[in-house]
């Protein structure tokens, strides 16, 4: 048997992500490397992710290697894919998730509270923005982009006071920081923050039987009631939309956050319901979310964040 192709983006988080599927395929007896493709999002590092569609520019590329089979396989941050994925394709496999709150990279603070007034604070994510501002309306949100590194760079640099990074990328890459774990009351994070999912042909009964070992159900069904709600809503990255559900044995716990563009409306729900039931947990927060008026904001495109300085 040829050795499975995994395609994958070259930053140093996805390698990662790739090198965790090939070391599970060769433990279920299969050989595998691991194929670098260049996304539209890498590409294009000077233009805001709803200017280039959203979700979709950091796994495009990658979908089609795997509709023209020159891949087999494909590794990606579970927050990065669109709800729903190209005809012929689907998630075989929802590894163990890694920590999925936010972190403040502050080297003089300890939090958001600890903040000096008026500090920069870099993101590119609107989520991040609008809650940021709320807790701490007198700092001054801009944005950044880039992989962890690139962004840890520009912090060093002097260009940022703090900047705001998922957990999990530190923790996966061994990265040491200054600065506070963000707990859920402070930021609520994105649909699927901290999951990997595994991409393959729907057809590819072989490749998903090599991956049904290593696949976490509790992970799967926080990461439905989160993406469920994001379908509900038609939303991605152009507005601010956080979503995390928590399971603890037959139970789900989910929490979401609307807001408009500007930080107003801001509109957090939170349910609890089986396991068994996630979907539908999500589905039912959405049209919540939408009977308060969240239609008329969640479609449409936000201004860029001013760059700093």
């Amino acid at each position: 048997m040829r050795p499975l192709v995994i395609g994958s983006r070259g930053s140093r988080l996805a390698l990662w992500q790739a090198e965790w599927t090939r070391a599970r395929l060769e433990q279920s007896g299969a050989a595998a490397r691991i194929e670098i493709i260049r996304t539209s999002g890498d590409r294009f590092l000077d233009r805001p992710l709803a200017a280039m569609g959203g979700k979709g520019v950091f796994v495009k590329e990658i979908e089609e290697a795997l509709l023209s089979r020159a891949i087999d396989l494909a590794a990606h941050s579970l927050k990065d894919l669109p709800t729903a994925q190209p005809q012929g394709l689907t998630i075989a496999c929802v590894p163990p998730r890694e920590d999925p709150h936010d972190v403040l990279v502050a080297p003089r603070a300890t939090g958001l509270a600890g903040l000096a007034p008026g500090a920069v604070v870099g993101t590119g994510s609107p989520r991040r923005a609008i809650q940021i501002r709320r807790a701490r309306p007198d700092v001054r949100v801009t944005d950044l982009r880039g992989n962890v590194d690139t962004r840890l760079e520009r912090l060093r640099r002097g260009g940022y006071d703090a900047v705001v990074l998922a957990a999990a990328g530190l923790r996966r890459l061994g990265i040491a920081f200054e600065g506070a774990v963000l707990d859920f009351d402070q930021m609520i994070p994105a649909a699927g923050q901290g999951a990997m999912a595994i991409e393959i042909r729907a057809d590819d009964g072989v490749t998903a039987g090599l991956l049904l070992p290593h696949h976490h159900q509790p992970t799967a069904s926080a990461v439905t009631a989160e993406r469920a709600l994001l379908r509900g809503l038609d939303g991605g990255c152009q507005a601010p939309i956080a979503a995390v559900a928590e399971v603890d044995g037959a139970r789900l716990v989910l929490r979401g956050l609307v807001a408009g563009p500007e930080g107003d409306p801001f509109l957090v729900e939170r349910r609890e319901g089986p396991v068994g039931e996630a979907e539908r947990i999500g589905a039912d927060m959405a049209e919540t979310f939408l009977a308060r008026g969240a239609g008329a904001f969640v479609r449409g495109t936000r201004a860029p964040l001013p760059e700093a300085p």
